[in-house]
């Protein structure tokens, strides 16, 4: 009996936990088709038509413009980069400035195959061939990472939901249950400057 009921609690346990597993983070890149205040439909940058629910106290920002010669010794960044195959260079994909609160360290991306996202503070800046090198370090290490000419650059500036506006690009950060998708944050374009993420 004590093992019988010892089972059925751990089955019970289960399935109380199967919700919070069957949900999944994952993010949204397109452009903005129409947002009713709650709602956001978004084609995507694949050709996939999405609708996101938008919590009425999700983190909104907008997008500002930011260059290399903002970037400063000491800042903090993260910087999406790809490995170039014939050399092993990391290619920055992305760059923008992060929160001193952000997580350092390299994890894997869904901007582009085999993408890493990279969070850590510009230690050195120096001219290379074909574009910039920074350092970064994130702690438990160093990466050297190339920025080019097509690097996309931006950075988040305070936002609201009115500025989910039709054809604007947008970054959506959302949790997936089922079907439904929950907005924990997005950044929108403004005055031409995309989100770069």
């Amino acid at each position: 009996m004590i093992i019988s009921r010892a089972f059925t609690g751990l089955v019970l346990l289960g399935l109380a936990a199967t919700p919070a597993f069957a949900q999944q983070a994952k993010n949204i890149r397109g452009t903005i088709d129409a947002f009713d205040g709650s709602v956001l439909k978004v084609t995507t940058y694949e050709g996939a038509k999405v609708a996101i629910s938008m919590p009425a106290d999700v983190r909104v920002s907008t997008s500002k413009p930011f260059s290399l010669s903002d970037v400063t010794t000491g800042m903090k960044l993260g910087v999406t980069t790809v490995t170039r195959p014939t050399d092993g260079a990391q290619i920055a994909l992305e760059i923008h400035p992060i929160s001193a609160t952000a997580r350092d360290g390299l994890s894997p991306h869904d901007l582009k195959p085999g993408s890493t996202m990279n969070n850590g503070y510009v230690e050195a800046t120096v001219g290379a061939t074909g574009g910039t090198e920074i350092t970064l370090d994130y702690k438990s290490g160093k990466v050297k990472v190339l920025i080019v000419p097509e690097t996309a650059m931006a950075q988040a500036a305070p936002g609201a939901l009115a500025d989910l506006k039709a054809g604007e690009a947008v970054f959506v950060a959302v949790t997936q249950d089922g079907e439904k998708m929950t907005a924990t944050r997005a950044q929108v374009s403004k005055d031409g400057v995309k989100p770069p993420m």
